[in-house]
C-alpha cells in the first residue's frame, strides 16, 4: 500500500498533546477519526516525528501513514478541510514504502515564545508565556551560545524518559526581541529530549533574572543533574516549527 508524507500544523490548545492516549484528545487521534471516515471507515495509524506536550502547537510536525492510492492534493485537501478547525494539513505527498517520519528525522527547529509586557497581553495567553519580572537580554543571549556544539544534555531532560544516549548536537540556539514586549527562543538541532527546549527556555529566564550567570550554563550542561538547571518553561509558548530528513 502507498505510503504518504504529510506536514501538519495544529493549534495545541485544547489537545492533550499529539500522540495517542487512553484519556483526552490528542492531534493523533483526531487525524486518524479524518483519515478513518475518508477510509471508507477503514482505521489508518498515523505516525509522528516526535510527540509534543499537552498545549504545544505545531507549524511543521510531520506524520506519515498508509492509505490506498490517491491523488496526493487530492488527499491533503480534504484531510485539510474534514480535520477540526485547529488543524491544517499543509502538504502530502507521496513517499518510499520505507519513510519513517520519526526515525529518520535528521534536524528539528522549534520555537518559544515569551510575552514580556507588563500587564500581560490576554490575546497571547495561549500562544505564549509570560513572565512578568525584567530579563537582561544580554545575559541571555550570552548565556544561550554555550548550548551550541554537541553536548550530553542529561541536564535539560525530564524525568520519566526511556531515552539512554542524551548526546544531541544544537546548530542554532538564539534569543531575540520581537515585535512590543516579546521575546522569541530559537533552537534548532539534530534532536531534542523530552522536555529539553522547555528546560533550556527556563533555565535562560533564570538567568535573564539574575538567580543565574551566563557563565552558569556550560557548568549546568557538565553536571548532567537536572536539578541544576532551571525550571521547566510553560508550554503554551512552544511551537514545532520544521522537521527535516536526509534527502531535504
Amino acid at each position: 500500500m502507498p505510503r504518504y508524507k504529510a506536514v501538519v500544523a495544529y493549534d495545541g490548545t485544547n489537545y492533550c498533546g499529539f500522540q495517542s492516549q487512553e484519556n483526552g484528545n490528542t492531534v493523533q487521534a483526531e487525524i486518524e477519526k479524518t483519515l478513518k471516515k475518508l477510509n471508507n471507515g477503514q482505521q489508518v495509524t498515523i505516525h509522528g516525528s516526535g510527540r509534543t506536550d499537552s498545549g504545544v502547537h505545531a507549524w511543521g510536525q510531520v506524520i506519515h501513514f498508509d492509505y490506498p492510492e490517491r491523488d496526493a492534493e487530492k488527499l491533503r485537501h480534504a484531510l485539510d478541510t474534514q480535520s477540526a478547525a485547529d488543524i491544517a494539513v499543509r502538504s502530502v505527498e507521496k513517499v518510499a514504502e520505507t519513510f519513517h517520519a520519526r526515525y529518520e528525522a535528521v534536524e528539528k527547529t522549534y520555537h518559544y515564545h515569551l510575552d514580556i509586557g507588563k500587564p500581560r497581553t490576554p490575546f497571547k495567553r495561549f500562544y505564549a508565556a509570560h513572565y512578568r519580572h525584567p530579563l537582561d537580554l544580554v545575559k541571555m543571549q550570552e548565556a544561550v551560545q554555550y548550548v551550541l556544539g554537541t553536548h550530553d544534555f542529561s541536564a535539560f531532560c525530564s524525568t520519566g524518559t526511556s531515552v539512554e544516549n542524551k548526546v544531541r548536537t544544537i546548530y542554532e540556539a538564539s534569543v531575540t526581541e520581537i515585535g512590543d514586549n516579546e521575546l522569541i527562543f530559537i533552537f534548532r538541532g539534530d534532536g531534542f529530549l523530552y522536555k529539553m527546549v522547555r528546560i533550556l527556555v527556563g533555565t535562560l529566564i533564570k538567568i535573564g533574572n539574575g538567580q543565574l550567570e551566563p557563565h552558569d550554563m556550560p557548568k549546568i550542561i557538565a553536571s548532567l543533574d537536572r536539578n541544576q538547571a532551571g525550571p521547566t518553561a510553560h508550554p503554551e509558548g512552544l511551537y514545532l516549527m520544521e522537521v527535516k530528513y536526509p534527502s531535504e
